[in-house]
């Protein structure tokens, strides 16, 4: 495998732009490689090499690169213009359909990005209730906002410290932590009459994958209602992703807030929170809470997004990606096995990942997997024609376009990999 574009072109970006990237997470020791295009289950760099594509930009692509249908639904808005600055049908169409979807959301709003989607749910939920305090989980990422980023293991007493430099600590001394999976965490709730709302992912996609226990999504809603503390899912990455209805649908538990982006955008920028109605009719104009963004419900999101969402609705995609993730994971745990190494394989839906340890059950668990032979690892499945996302501590997703020769490949490449 040749790079020498590439890096070439790293070269330059490293002056241009911090680290050379646009995100944190694309920036792969020592280079990372450039993107021609894409098509399908497929992704060619600028060089010329041709990648089996288990990223898939971090989960929003659940139809694939260039999908056709989204592609066509695209073409035709632009031709009748791409930003207006003014409500238009489909915007009610989409929320109709998403209300519809997700049993928990009765109203909602549009909005450019996950962490705009967080941030605005967790003011609506200090608005509502009146209350300053919020509790998240260690090791769960609800966008780059400052009273989310906070770092994690403190404990569920401790207040939170930045995780960041420029966030003075005062942004996050009413952010409260709790461990993923702990139930008795929770009594902070109870102890704690200032906590508005506890939000988290019902299942953790930026700390390697991590499942709920069984019954701990139940839970946790039954100890929010008794403390009248709101309860926020960001299903950022589960929502659509899981089922039509997200984690929600999955395992059958009813959040207060939702937060949706993704797979919602149809691959064009896009996040959505919504919730019960007498919560969301804070939201200004109805209410005193205030958010707005010029791009918001833009038409050519609201086109790919309302496409996809359709195309997910009317097609049997979820048996088609479902299943082929399992013939994946059923492949790793072989190869593993046959290797004798002490590494685990774990999925839920469309998603797995690879754990070089234990499979972890929170975020402090997560910390004690090899990142670094990870590292090794993604370098040597790229060199053999497919492409992870860049870190321990990221989740694979599996496409609409991935087929049957891709599985074969990415397995045969597995086996190619000597660790």
């Amino acid at each position: 495998m040749k790079l020498e574009k590439s890096e070439e072109l790293y070269k330059e970006a490293i002056n241009l732009m911090p680290g050379g990237v646009s995100s944190p997470v694309r920036a792969i020791k020592p280079f990372p490689f450039y993107t021609a295009y894409a098509k399908g289950s497929k992704i060619v760099d600028v060089d010329g090499n041709e990648y089996i594509d288990y990223c898939m930009a971090y989960g929003p692509l659940i139809l694939g690169h260039g999908s056709e249908v989204v592609k066509k639904a695209i073409a035709e808005q632009i031709e009748k213009g791409w930003l207006y600055g003014t409500p238009i049908e489909l915007e009610v169409e989409y929320a109709k359909l998403i209300t519809k979807l997700y049993k928990s959301i009765d109203m909602l709003r549009f909005v450019n990005t996950g962490s705009e989607a967080t941030m605005a749910a967790l003011r609506v939920a200090r608005g509502y209730t009146k209350k300053d305090k919020i509790v998240k989980v260690e090791g769960s990422f609800h966008g780059a906002h400052d009273s989310v980023l906070v770092k994690a293991g403190s404990g569920a007493t401790t207040h939170g410290i930045p995780n960041s430099a420029g966030i003075p600590k005062e942004f996050v001394k009413n952010t409260l932590q709790v461990p993923y999976n702990d139930l008795e965490a929770l009594s902070i709730l109870e102890k704690d009459e200032d906590i508005a709302t506890l939000i988290l992912e019902p299942v953790m996609g930026n700390s390697a994958l991590i499942l709920p226990e069984e019954d701990y999504l139940k839970e946790v809603r039954k100890i929010t209602e008794e403390n009248d503390v709101l309860l926020i899912f960001d299903e950022v990455i589960t929502g659509f992703r899981l089922a039509l209805g997200g984690a929600q649908e999955y395992y059958n538990v009813k959040p207060d807030l939702t937060t949706l982006g993704k797979i919602a955008g149809g691959g064009l920028p896009i996040g959505i929170f919504g919730g019960k109605k007498e919560i969301m009719e804070r939201v200004a104009p109805s209410g005193d809470v205030y958010q707005a963004g010029t791009f918001s419900g833009n038409p050519l999101t609201l086109v790919a997004g309302y496409t996809t969402v359709r195309f997910l609705m009317e097609n049997d995609v979820y048996s088609k990606i479902n299943k082929t993730t399992e013939k994946i994971v059923e492949g790793i745990k072989d190869w593993i096995e046959d290797s004798n190494r002490e590494w685990e394989v774990g999925s839920i839906a469309s998603m797995f990942c690879m754990y070089f340890g234990k499979k972890p059950k929170n975020y402090n668990d997560a910390l004690k997997l090899d990142k670094d032979k990870f590292i090794e690892f993604f370098w040597a499945m790229l060199n053999n024609g497919v492409f992870l996302p860049p870190s321990q501590y990221e989740t694979c997703f599996v496409s609409y376009a991935h087929e049957k020769e891709d599985v074969e490949k990415t397995l045969e490449a597995l086996k190619c990999v000597e660790l």
